[in-house]
């Protein structure tokens, strides 16, 4: 089991800049990769970015390639979205995720069906 609790979301405006943070707390946070994912009003939540276990691999979601960054710091049990050049469109609900890969340390996981464990949601808003 694993507690996710986001921070960082905010009102910021079109070209502005926001990092989100994601705190995890239970059993080892290195077991698991993470990810990042969003929900718009009336829209189905979406993948964002993925990070694997060891943080050596990320991948990341055709609107945000180029301008969104995921980290992870295992001995601080966080993980990051740097998010730059923020759109309109990238107003949100986000949400970080956890997925128990097993012994897989490079997986990154991008179906939000595989995620064990989900934070609250941290709400990015950005005017135009």
């Amino acid at each position: 089991q694993v507690q996710l609790v986001e921070s960082g979301g905010g009102l910021v405006q079109a070209g502005d800049s926001l990092r989100l943070s994601c705190a995890a707390s239970g059993r080892t946070f290195s077991s698991y990769a993470m990810g990042w994912f969003r929900q718009a009003p009336g829209k189905e939540r979406e993948f964002v970015a993925a990070i694997s276990r060891s943080g050596t691999r990320t991948h990341y979601g055709d609107s945000v390639k180029g301008r969104f960054t995921i980290s992870r710091d295992n001995a601080k049990n966080t993980v990051s979205l740097q998010m730059n050049s923020l759109k309109p469109e990238d107003t949100a609900v986000y949400y970080c995720a956890a997925c128990d890969t097993g012994i897989m340390q490079y997986t990154i996981v991008v179906d939000l069906g595989r995620y064990d464990f989900w934070g609250q949601g941290t709400q990015v808003t950005v005017s135009s």
